[in-house]
């Protein structure tokens, strides 16, 4: 119970430390997007770049693991938008809830936690569930609650504007810049990979107190009868999907298989949020749940290590 203790409870030391200093004021209101901002366009496409250029395609090639992994997102993802859709009728904030309902923290908490469970050179399994995370899942969020707008636009133009969007997203630029160095051959000089490990280094503590921010800011007043639903969904039978296919339907190394675990055990990361902020639907709600998934996730990630460890 100790080594597992060692693993969560330095994860969540950093988060309450961000929350704490911005409770007391101490980091200003501004403190949050602008570490997010460090974290997003510096330190996280380092640490995926550093972690690409240092793994062989060999050890990345891993199909069963995106298999298990996505399957169990899209599970609760278009299980829960069903549901509430024919409860509500409203497309947009049925999206956004089952998006809390299955959007992992794989950025900001994924990574730094496989890094104290596994090793810091066993980060390919967190980084390419992060990837996953920032692109294919959030896109079929935007593509929902964009079909819900009733803006007029044509689906290839929807379609078009979610590829442009997430062509600039620097955590699916970075990868594919280091897959091209990597199927180049091409070896970044001495000064440029130390700056570049440098950088990464920083993503997993900062990500951690910039979650910590986050969950600070004032929370909306929403029944918390729904987002405790939510968190059920994304910290106990998101997980338990996973495991059976990982464990019992696909065959992949040890290391694979528990990654996928845990990384679909982790609480909801901000992805809803910013989602309902940019359309206005479901704030209140999707903050809720980042929430209260996050401090209840200190139980069930321990629980969840615990069994995979034993």
């Amino acid at each position: 119970m100790l080594a597992i203790a060692n693993i969560v409870l330095p994860i969540f030391a950093l988060i309450i430390a961000g929350y704490f200093l911005r409770r007391k004021n101490i980091l200003s209101v501004n403190a949050c997007t602008e570490l997010n901002r460090y974290v997003v366009w510096l330190a996280l496409p380092a640490l995926m770049i550093d972690v690409m250029i240092n793994s062989s395609w060999s050890e990345l090639y891993q199909p069963e693991f995106f298999y298990a992994f996505e399957l169990g997102v899209f599970i609760i993802f278009f299980g829960v938008l069903a549901f509430h859709w024919l409860k509500t009728k409203n497309l947009a904030n049925a999206t956004v809830d089952a998006t809390s309902a299955s959007y992992a923290n794989t950025g900001f908490i994924g990574l730094p936690l496989c890094a104290l469970t596994f090793g810091a050179d066993k980060l390919g399994p967190a980084m390419i569930a992060a990837i996953l995370t920032v692109s294919a899942n959030f896109a079929v969020s935007i593509i929902f609650i964009e079909a819900s707008s009733q803006s007029g636009k044509s689906l290839w133009i929807t379609l078009r504007n979610v590829a442009v969007s997430l062509c600039k997203n620097p955590l699916i630029v970075a990868p594919v810049i280091a897959g091209i160095l990597c199927a180049s051959g091409v070896q970044l000089p001495y000064g440029a990979a130390q700056s570049i490990k440098l950088l990464g280094a920083s993503a997993s503590p900062c990500a951690l107190v910039a979650t910590g921010l986050f969950l600070a800011q004032r929370q909306e007043s929403t029944s918390p009868v729904i987002a405790i639903e939510l968190v059920v969904f994304k910290l106990v039978i998101q997980p338990l999907i996973v495991w059976y296919l990982a464990f019992q339907v696909f065959t992949m190394p040890p290391l694979w298989a528990k990654s996928a675990v845990i990384l679909s055990a982790l609480p909801t990361g901000t992805g809803p949020f910013m989602l309902a902020e940019l359309y206005g639907k479901g704030g209140g709600i999707a903050s809720r749940t980042i929430f209260l998934s996050t401090v209840l996730g200190i139980v069930t990630l321990s629980i969840c290590l615990s069994i995979l460890q034993a």
